[in-house]
């Protein structure tokens, strides 16, 4: 006979009501906006994406470079970080260096909803770990992106 199973329970982190707010999977508070990757030449590292990609660079400062479909999206993003060392992959000597950027509409409400998410609040302005520890980044929605829904 066959075992009869009931629904498949997701795991979540903080709070139990954190993902089960009207009966939610999860309310959003963010979109993506670029993933970060720290480099001591974004210059030359966000070429090589591009190249890889097929991608234009949208954006470039000498600490910050943007490869993406077009200056209205989200993207890759490749920040100088001075004394950087290569990852040692799958050496945890020298971790990974990623971070997320998420767009949010209101940066100090979404800090606040993502505290009450396990995220803790790390050095730097708007600057978070996630409960694993990885850093991810709150920033304000850019005009060319679509409004984020508060279904708060």
């Amino acid at each position: 006979m066959a075992e009869v199973l009931g629904p498949r329970r997701l795991p979540h982190y903080g709070s139990p009501a954190a993902g089960a707010a009207a009966g939610k999977m999860g309310s959003m508070i963010g979109r993506m906006h670029h993933v970060v990757v720290d480099c001591p030449d974004p210059a030359a590292v966000a070429g090589f994406y591009s190249a890889l990609l097929g991608l234009p660079v949208t954006y470039r400062d000498d600490d910050w470079v943007v490869v993406a479909a077009s200056d209205m999206s989200s993207g890759l993003a490749f920040q100088r970080a001075p004394g950087n060392l290569p990852p040692t992959w799958p050496d945890p000597a020298v971790p990974q260096q990623v971070h997320l950027d998420i767009m949010v509409e209101d940066v100090a409400a979404a800090g606040a909803r993502v505290l009450t998410l396990g995220a803790v609040k790390l050095d730097g302005e708007n600057v978070y770990a996630d409960p694993a520890g990885h850093p991810f980044c709150l920033i304000r929605r850019p005009r060319w992106a679509p409004p984020i829904p508060d279904d708060a």
